[in-house]
């Protein structure tokens, strides 16, 4: 069962309203930095927020990241980034005070109370494929069955969405999804390309496969020559995970994985990890969850074979790119309540698999047929021309430089730190 779902999300939104105000009246009397910048990410030192904060350290912007746990700490103070706790009292000032707030997932990567009146950038972390914010019902949904309250959701974060200066697309066909999703004006959305998947660009694909591998490694031990398989189903909103394989189809998984000499990595979404054990002890299936490996973007181009659903890594490792196999069981019931944008098949292909049998049998095609092995890699090649504009490693110093031309044209009323 997955441990979190919108409708949980939403109800602790509703009673956290009195502090949102209280923050909000703070917020009009804390005079903004001019030079000041906050950054955080919901799933630690990682993402696109990481990518942007090397190329704004460079440029000399005056940031600070804000950090929810002591292992983040550890990780910023690794990398020489200077924190604070985005929950103190500091890490409220310090939200309060930056000209610049940048964010991945949400205002609670950083202080959530203190956002209003800031240059809210929002860099999301994913190109989407399944709707989204306002696109989506499941976003708003509400705890309970409350007469009027979906609507009042809505309005709330249409509201809060419209507080973004800044989402950087990585194409045309991404900006427009974007734009509907958060209910952005275009010019809110320019096409930079993703921070996130500049490591997928830079520098040489031999060298950027064996940094991959080596990072894989250092998390779950030893690989030596054996290939890379990576399972990554999406979130399902709090609900049961149908992708879980039987004993049947862990033991046939196994043998595919051990004729091929590969290993499979599961790596489920951190808001709803699945119990993902084989029924026997074997050392080629390991975990690849976020608290083993917090951002999974770098190891792409280690990968040989990925496995997914209805995950934007489709988007991602089509940048290496990587033969990508679709297992969606639940591929109609969830276009009826999630909904894509545009046809799923023109994504996944149309031998899309529904169970764990058939899956196998494509995994095994993949990894022992040259010829199978191409042509998914073509096709993942050809989805990447579609959806990325920039593929040259440059999308942080776009953004950065986007960033800059808008608070040149829109200098702050507020006084000097």
């Amino acid at each position: 069962m997955g441990s979190f779902s919108f409708a949980s999300g939403n109800a602790a939104q509703v009673l956290r309203i009195p502090l949102h105000v209280a923050g909000s009246l703070a917020t009009f009397l804390i005079p903004r930095s001019r030079s000041r910048w906050v950054f955080g990410c919901a799933v630690g030192i990682a993402d696109g927020a990481l990518a942007l904060w090397h190329v704004a350290s460079a440029a000399g912007e005056d940031a600070t990241w804000l950090v929810a746990s002591d292992a983040e700490a550890a990780a910023a103070a690794a990398a020489g980034i200077p924190t604070a706790r985005k929950r103190s009292v500091r890490g409220f000032w310090l939200t309060a005070r930056a000209r610049v707030v940048v964010v991945t997932h949400g205002a609670g990567d950083v202080n959530r109370y203190a956002t209003r009146g800031s240059f809210l950038v929002q860099l999301w972390h994913g190109i989407p494929l399944k709707r989204l914010g306002l696109d989506s019902a499941v976003t708003v949904r509400a705890p309970r069955n409350v007469p009027g309250l979906t609507r009042i959701l809505r309005i709330a974060y249409a509201r809060t969405q419209r507080r973004i200066r800044l989402l950087p697309a990585a194409s045309h066909l991404v900006r427009g999804r974007l734009e509907s999703a958060f209910g952005l004006p275009d010019e809110r959305v320019p096409i930079t390309g993703e921070p996130r998947v500049d490591v997928l660009s830079s520098g040489t694909a031999s060298a950027r496969r064996d940094a991959a591998r080596r990072t894989i490694e250092a998390s779950t031990g030893d690989l030596g020559s054996r290939r890379v398989v990576l399972y990554a189903p999406t979130w399902r909103d709090g609900a049961p995970d149908p992708g879980i394989p039987s004993a049947q189809d862990w033991t046939r998984l196994v043998d595919v994985l051990t004729a091929n000499d590969a290993v499979l990595f599961v790596r489920s979404h951190p808001l709803g990890a699945g119990e993902y054990a084989p029924p026997t002890s074997t050392t080629r299936v390991r975990m690849l969850g976020a608290d083993v490996l917090a951002d999974v973007t770098p190891v792409l181009p280690g990968v040989d074979v990925l496995i997914t659903d209805y995950s934007s890594l489709i988007y991602d490792s089509a940048l290496v790119p990587v033969p990508v196999l679709c297992f969606a069981p639940d591929e109609h019931a969830y276009a009826r309540s999630r909904g894509f944008y545009g046809r799923y098949r023109d994504v996944a292909g149309e031998d899309v698999a529904d169970d764990w049998r058939t899956t196998s049998e494509q995994l095994d095609l993949v990894l022992r047929d040259d010829r199978e092995r191409a042509r998914r890699a073509t096709r993942a090649a050809e989805l990447s021309a579609r959806v990325h504009a920039h593929r040259d490693g440059r999308n942080a110093e776009r953004v950065h430089r986007a960033i800059r031309r808008a608070l040149d044209a829109r200098p702050p009323s507020e006084g000097a730190p």
